[in-house]
């Protein structure tokens, strides 16, 4: 093996050609004509390729990096015949530029504009002809950029051509009206194919000036004059597309190979987000914007296949401010919606009586069993639903997406829903049913303070099999909550409160819990329902319950 330089070939008067992105890495095997990094100039971005086959040993540029002629992009292990071959072999110049994917044209060929003049002098209508494209084969037509009837102006490009190497833009020379357009989105031209008509309204113009800041250069042949009543002018290079114009949409700054991947892929360039210099797209930002729409949850689509509802403009009715909602806050809308679009909802109250486990719990606080800790009924009803899904594991399952079979889940990790000033969070106390009182507490308070500073780990708010939402002491006699999908229930609390009950002979004050279980219908009939709750209501009622 031997060692081959790679170097940056004549890059004619072009300035400030910049390293804007690198397509390979150390140790990558590359083949002739693959594409090690992307330069830039004004007007061309471009590809500098293998000329060998090999293994790149180093990358002697990085991006952002001013490079000129002669420069050393990279080195590379290849063959010793190969190597020895490579010395006899004439360096890529300007002439050879697009065939080896270094320019984004080979030479200043002409591009033909015909025009005609009416018997007054007055010019009428322009035909915009491609130049010569020398030894470039497949070049196809990937953007149009205007529309029959529209203005156009001096220089503004009005398609967009591809090869295998090579993104470039057709102009406008003259500024008038597009008559017709000759060509469509995924024809092949050729050599002087036309490509439009330009209607111009105002006497004879002169022909814009062609800008000739492309890395590749060369001598251009004056403008010549026919004779036949029509006037040729020569175009010394096709100008490089301008992908960073702010006022169309439709444009954007990417390379050959990323439009290909994009094309392969089927990503529309336009709605994929650029980490480059500039941002330009490269192959990563396709890729990254490919995993993220699979990964996308099934509501990206907010269409609920309902009437929308109709909003008036509220400000004519008074003073109105629009206040944007927190990402998790907008994240957690989806979720509901999603959820009360796709699951049976049914909702079941009922009412336990823990006078006894309020006494127990106040009688522990009092002793200070759990040191400054104050123990909260929260604990308790997390102990108890655990104890009830063991005995109703319906409830601690999912139902498959083919709607067949139910998946039961052998562990109870129970989800607690915490109120934070950006929305509600859930995070999740794992195997409920193997810890006692005091551990469940204090994981609660450790996780419902994580929870409020932001400070939650992944693994801690994912894999609830159950949910509970409780509204403390915030208020109310009971709700509906909103299961959290895929998990196929939820239990709601709303506020204890002091009632008088009759025990026979009299009424006696005691504390009531007010418990609401939503249920998802399709895979809980309203029997389990009713069981489940029941059980709950006993341990809830009689702590002892809660050691069995």
């Amino acid at each position: 093996m031997s060692d081959f330089n790679v170097v940056i070939p004549d890059v004619g008067e072009a300035q400030d050609v910049e390293v804007i992105e690198i397509c390979v890495e150390i140790g990558q095997q590359v083949e002739i004509d693959d594409a090690l990094l992307v330069i830039e100039s004004d007007k061309a971005s471009m590809e500098v390729p293998s000329p060998k086959a090999g293994k790149v040993k180093s990358i002697d540029v990085k991006l952002g990096d001013i490079i000129d002629t002669g420069d050393l992009v990279a080195v590379l292990e290849v063959e010793a015949s190969e190597a020895e071959a490579a010395e006899t072999t004439p360096p890529i110049d300007a002439t050879d530029a697009v065939e080896a994917g270094v320019a984004e044209r080979t030479t200043d060929e002409d591009e033909s504009i015909t025009q005609s003049t009416t018997a007054d002098g007055h010019d009428e209508r322009f035909e915009i002809r491609l130049p010569e494209l020398g030894d470039v084969e497949d070049v196809e037509v990937i953007e149009v950029l205007v529309e029959v009837g529209e203005p156009v102006s001096s220089d503004q490009a009005l398609i967009v051509l591809e090869s295998d190497k090579a993104t470039m833009e057709i102009p406008s020379t003259v500024e008038g009206v597009l008559e017709s357009l000759e060509v469509a989105v995924g024809d092949k031209v050729t050599d002087h194919t036309l490509v439009a008509v330009i209607k111009v309204t105002t006497a004879h113009p002169e022909p814009a000036a062609i800008k000739q800041d492309t890395v590749a250069t060369s001598t251009a042949p004056e403008a010549t004059v026919d004779t036949n009543a029509s006037t040729r002018v020569e175009v010394d290079q096709l100008p490089i597309r301008d992908e960073q114009a702010p006022d169309r949409a439709s444009s954007v700054y990417a390379g050959p190979a990323v439009r290909r991947l994009a094309r392969e892929l089927g990503v529309d360039l336009s709605v994929v987000e650029g980490s480059g210099v500039r941002g330009r797209i490269v192959k990563d930002d396709v890729k990254l914007f490919v995993k993220t729409e699979m990964l996308k949850p099934a509501l990206a689509d907010t269409s609920t296949g309902i009437p929308d509802v109709e909003y008036p403009d509220f400000s004519r009715f008074g003073e109105t401010e629009e206040v944007p909602l927190t990402r998790m806050q907008s994240r957690g809308a989806e979720n509901l919606v999603r959820s009360w679009l796709n699951v049976v909802h049914v909702t079941q109250h009922d009412e336990a009586d823990v006078t006894e486990l309020e006494e127990f719990r106040v009688e522990l606080n009092d002793q200070g069993q759990l040191g400054e800790q104050r123990l909260t009924a929260l604990p308790f009803i997390l102990k108890a639903c655990a104890s009830t899904l063991r005995e109703h594991p319906r409830f601690n399952a999912s139902i498959s997406p083919t709607l067949k079979t139910l998946i039961l889940k052998k562990y109870i990790h129970i989800g607690v829903a915490v109120d934070t000033p950006d929305g509600l969070i859930v995070p999740v106390i794992r195997d409920v049913l193997d810890k006692g009182l005091r551990d469940i507490a204090a994981e609660l308070e450790a996780l419902s303070s994580a929870a409020r500073e932001k400070k939650l780990k992944p693994d801690q708010i994912s894999g609830a099999s159950f949910t509970v939402s409780s509204l403390g002491r915030i208020g109310g006699t009971g709700f509906t909550p909103i299961i959290n999908a895929p998990e196929v229930a939820i239990l709601g609390v709303a506020r204890l409160a002091t009632k008088p009950v009759w025990d026979g002979t009299s009424f006696e004050p005691r504390k009531i819990l007010p418990l609401s279980l939503s249920y998802d219908h399709r895979a809980i009939n309203g029997a389990e329902g009713g069981r489940f709750m029941e059980s709950l209501v006993e341990k809830l009622g009689d702590v002892r319950r809660l050691i069995l």
